[in-house]
């Protein structure tokens, strides 16, 4: 298609943005998220030629049926080098069976074993690209500064896709004790010069609003551009270049499984996903959207079940609601950024509405949609969620039956699944390798409640040496090399700072004047 252009959900935008601009802006102005104007569509037939392809060039495909604002051949060279040697697999995202009719979407595959490896082995580059082109026509000026919120896997996906990138320096903030050993490894160990890591006092909706709040304040960030020549943007779920790459896996796994035979014509596969920030899922619909033969979106919640209680009730409300550490600590969250994109679609793109809700969030912590969007909610969506004490069993429980290890966030998929499936195949979006929950997998695979104080000599142990006690027990030797070897990298950031746009805000400015850490 020509060039597609892209509007806010807030309705803010004076006119519509080509993608290039969209990427490097990351939120729009006033607060809205980016949504493309048209969506492209893909028949079943054109879905099977793409599953005969490598999977750069299935990501080629997409990109240019998105409108992409960048020459053909551009695309095809940054696809190239994006899903190449950084993945241990040439099927980069492979589909595993466990059962008939129960397929697992293996998005873990990237160099730091978790989903968000497929999207942000995309954006640095597509936000290079950006840049250069924007640059060149003389619509900016100077360097960026990605400042991340993470739960666990966002931080370390999103240093290791924007380290040593010119013109771009990356802050990546996660909440204090909130993450597994490894994830904290991962991010503590980053390589690179132009990285920052904080870890912050509180949970993930405190980095997550924090950074909202620094993107938001329109003195700082002139401050910023006048004094250090550096602009703010985002590799969160909130950009929609770490939206699309999304879109494209699904695209590519309904491909696949109608090339296989495991949708029959004209049939459907429901896709269940463990859902926090709401992008993986919205993804999946988008793909829908587009063609791909998706049936029910099913939206598998921990024990913060916030999403599963608002897709069940119409209300969104988290006035009250406790924050509960999980086994699967990247589904830790209760404010949902990219639930506002799927309600701006839902409303037939209305942003008097969203504004509405959002500011009722904002104001109330909480908001509730009309009933003809929370009808058209539920023809999409069923939700359901798992306690911490079944997520373990779950593990177990499918270890046993079919010799396959999952991690604690594939497991929540995994019940939810098996409680809401319908006629449909069921296909799981596997987010992470096991090896980077290796505390949890030890006591699902012990019988352990969760929470429950590990063994006193498996407690003395780190991350890595728990997963290669994991793999002698299980004979599941497959742990990542970028894994393996943590526990041999010197740890480079600790800092802790407080929640809160002006800890957030020193912690900045700290930062570009004197550089990373050495």
């Amino acid at each position: 298609m020509a060039d597609n252009r892209f509007i806010d959900t807030r309705g803010n935008l004076e006119q519509p943005v080509a993608f290039t601009q969209a990427v490097v802006d990351g939120l729009a102005s006033g607060g809205g998220l980016y949504v493309p104007e048209h969506l492209p569509h893909f028949t079943e037939d054109e879905l099977r030629n793409l599953a005969r392809l490598p999977y750069w060039q299935r990501a080629a495909a997409v990109y240019k049926a998105l409108g992409v604002d960048l020459p053909d051949e551009t695309v095809d060279s940054l696809m190239r080098q994006i899903y190449g040697n950084a993945f241990d697999t040439e099927d980069v995202c492979p589909i595993t069976t466990l059962s008939e009719g129960t397929h697992v979407l293996e998005l873990w595959h990237g160099p730091t074993s978790a989903f968000k490896d497929m999207a942000l082995q995309c954006l640095p580059r597509f936000f290079q690209a950006s840049a250069q082109k924007l640059r060149a026509q003389g619509k900016l000026e100077g360097d960026f500064l990605m400042l991340v919120a993470t739960s666990g896997d966002t931080g370390k996906a999103a240093l290791e896709g924007f380290r040593d990138v010119d013109g771009v320096r990356i802050a990546v903030m996660y909440p204090h004790g909130g993450v597994s050993d490894i994830q904290y490894k991962q991010m503590a160990t980053q390589r690179g010069g132009n990285v920052d890591v904080w870890a912050v006092r509180g949970n993930f909706d405190d980095c997550q609003t924090g950074a909202k709040q620094v993107f938001s304040d329109a003195d700082f960030n002139e401050r910023l551009a006048e004094e250090q020549g550096v602009a703010l943007s985002s590799a969160n779920s909130i950009n929609f270049g770490r939206l699309a790459p999304q879109i494209v896996y699904y695209l590519s796994a309904c491909g696949t499984l109608l090339a296989e035979g495991k949708i029959e014509q004209g049939g459907a596969v429901d896709v269940c996903v463990p859902t926090g920030n709401f992008g993986n899922i919205l993804a999946a619909y988008y793909a829908k959207v587009m063609g791909a033969p998706i049936g029910m979106l099913l939206c598998a919640s921990n024990e913060n079940r916030v999403l599963a209680d608002f897709i069940n009730t119409g209300t969104y409300d988290i006035a009250d609601r406790p924050f509960v550490l999980t086994p699967s600590p990247s589904m830790d969250i209760l404010v949902s950024s990219n639930l506002e994109r799927q309600l701006f679609e839902l409303t037939d793109r209305d942003a008097n509405a969203i504004r509405g809700w959002m500011r009722d969030l904002g104001e109330t912590k909480r908001f509730r949609v009309d009933e003809e969007t929370f009808a058209r909610m539920r023809q999409l969506y069923a939700a359901d969620s798992v306690s911490n004490d079944d997520c373990l069993a779950t593990i177990k429980e499918v270890f046993d039956e079919h010799d396959y290890l999952m991690d604690p966030h594939t497991a929540v998929a995994y019940r939810v699944a098996e409680r809401l499936r319908g006629e449909n195949p069921v296909l799981i979006a596997s987010t992470a390798h096991w090896a980077k929950f290796g505390d949890n997998v030890y006591r699902a695979l012990h019988g352990m409640a969760a929470g429950e104080a590990l063994p006193e000599a498996v407690a003395a142990l780190s991350g890595c040496q728990l997963n290669r006690l994991i793999a002698e027990e299980t004979g599941d030797f497959n742990i990542p090399a970028g894994l393996a070897e943590l526990d041999s990298l010197p740890i480079r950031f600790s800092k802790v700072i407080d929640p809160g746009a002006a800890s957030i805000e020193e912690s900045v400015t700290t930062f570009l004047q004197e550089g990373a850490s050495t």
